[in-house]
């Protein structure tokens, strides 16, 4: 079959501007809670658009892991490519893509560390081996093999056996604070349904319906 053959019509419903809370925050919880209740695969996944000093886009795949008035949270390396990009530009981009809601969610907004007291809370949330993975990976960096990084993984495992596993130097989480969200839902004839939320000087949101 040809790719351009491959087509379907999106008519899971259409997006209103009375559907929409007032606040995309509220209205980002909503759809994540729907998200979950209709089993969607990994709902928190979404992918993290940095680019390089050089202007070079790159992306990824990350989970989100906590979110709240301020914004979005997620953790990682602080030695791995998409945390050295953020400190270099801190401009980053967040597609939420729930297909089979057909829905997706694209956030915009700054990327800023978060304190370590909260890398820390959410740390020693995780599973043991998940903290050991940590300390194991250094994140983005070329290794040699598999068995290289197993080994590594057994070595630091071995090290914490008897006690707590700290929480690393180099680990930890970012916040993205949103200045501007969009809201997409399929509709038929690719006459798909987008609202845009825009972050304005006096902390006031602006909701503008977009064409398809």
């Amino acid at each position: 079959m040809k790719l351009e053959d491959i087509r379907r019509e999106y008519l899971a419903g259409g997006l209103r501007r009375n559907n929409l809370q007032d606040d995309p925050l509220q209205q980002f919880e909503q759809w994540m809670q729907q998200a979950i209740a209709a089993g969607v695969p990994d709902p928190t996944a979404f992918t993290l658009a940095t680019v390089s000093a050089e202007g070079k886009p790159s992306q990824r795949i990350v989970l989100l892991k906590h979110l709240d008035e301020r914004g979005f949270v997620f953790f990682t390396n602080y030695s791995s490519k998409k945390a050295q990009e953020i400190e270099q530009n801190a401009q980053v981009c967040l597609h939420f893509p729930w297909q089979m809601m057909e829905r997706q969610v694209e956030i915009e907004g700054l990327a800023k560390r978060i304190s370590t007291a909260e890398s820390l809370k959410y740390f020693i949330s995780r599973p043991r081996d998940s903290q050991v993975a940590a300390w194991a990976s250094h994140q983005s960096h070329r290794i040699s093999s598999r068995k290289a990084l197993m080994m590594q993984f057994s070595s630091i495992k071995d090290k914490f056996a008897k006690g707590e596993v700290p929480l690393p130097d180099f680990w930890g989480g970012y916040r993205i604070e949103p200045q501007c969200f969009e809201f997409w839902q399929g509709g038929g004839s690719r006459l798909h349904d987008r609202f845009q939320y825009s972050l304005l000087s006096n902390g006031a949101w602006q909701i503008e319906r977009l064409a398809p």
